[in-house]
């Protein structure tokens, strides 16, 4: 991204107990249900914790997130506060996380939960975190959500590269455009055909990705098991996570 990109206004919304996060634009960036501040609101933002089916659950606290574009925080929150991580936060605009502390409940930065005003380009070339996270959470879309900003291959390899060896990262990209296509053959070819994963488009029209540097070796009965464990402790609709993942080889071919 240039250095002379102009970084939008950030404005806020309220509509029937749930708080909006806008970017110089009427698209909503990210929300947040006032009366309950740390679950995840939106149906796309909560597929982009799928990556939980592939752990052990009792392992998740130990493990390391990182978020690539803050929103309105409800990952980084749902991370630190409701699963325990050790989590980072990438964003690019200071306005965004101001926003995130005074009106959406962001906690401030300890030795757990660091939230850093930096360029996600930059960041994913950065050695420190080379090999070092497990869920690399994806949500990189400009203020008018025309497409994601960083959607490059040469982008994609760069996040596998972060990847911890069993590590996932997953994607939000907005609809079945050619944006959608693009970035689907940039991360199969950065992660391999069989190691990519999608859900269909949300009502909004927001289709989350799911690719793993490792594959998947759990039987169907494992992963539903996790999915009820994840419900039962976090109250994620896991199960529906299940059946709902589709393969970019089998839709590919």
């Amino acid at each position: 991204m240039s250095d002379s990109y102009e970084l939008p206004d950030v404005s806020i919304s309220e509509e029937d107990g749930v708080r909006h996060l806008h970017l110089d634009s009427p698209w909503i960036q990210g929300s947040m249900r006032i009366a309950k501040p740390i679950e995840i609101e939106l149906e796309y933002v909560q597929r982009m914790m799928a990556w939980l089916l592939f752990v052990e659950p009792e392992e998740v606290a130990d493990l390391q997130a990182m978020q690539l574009g803050l929103g309105a925080a409800a990952l980084t929150k749902f991370c630190y506060k409701r699963l325990g991580m050790r989590t980072t936060t990438i964003e690019l605009n200071p306005q965004v996380v101001a926003a995130c502390m005074r009106w959406f409940r962001l906690p401030e930065n300890d030795e757990r939960l660091q939230v850093l005003v930096a360029n996600a380009a930059d960041a994913v070339q950065d050695p420190d975190w080379q090999s070092s996270i497990d869920a690399l959470q994806i949500d990189l879309y400009d203020h008018d959500a025309a497409g994601p900003v960083l959607e490059s291959a040469e982008f994609y390899a760069d996040c596998f590269g972060m990847l911890a060896p069993n590590g996932c990262m997953t994607v939000n990209l907005f609809g079945r455009t050619s944006s959608f296509e693009r970035n689907m053959r940039n991360i199969a070819a950065a992660f391999g055909d069989a190691n990519v994963w999608h859900f269909k488009p949300t009502r909004e029209g927001n289709t989350v990705i799911l690719a793993r540097k490792a594959p998947i070796e759990v039987s169907m009965a494992v992963l539903r098991q996790r999915a009820e464990i994840i419900e039962a402790k976090w109250k994620l609709p896991a199960r529906l996570w299940v059946h709902a993942l589709q393969g970019w080889e089998k839709s590919a071919g």
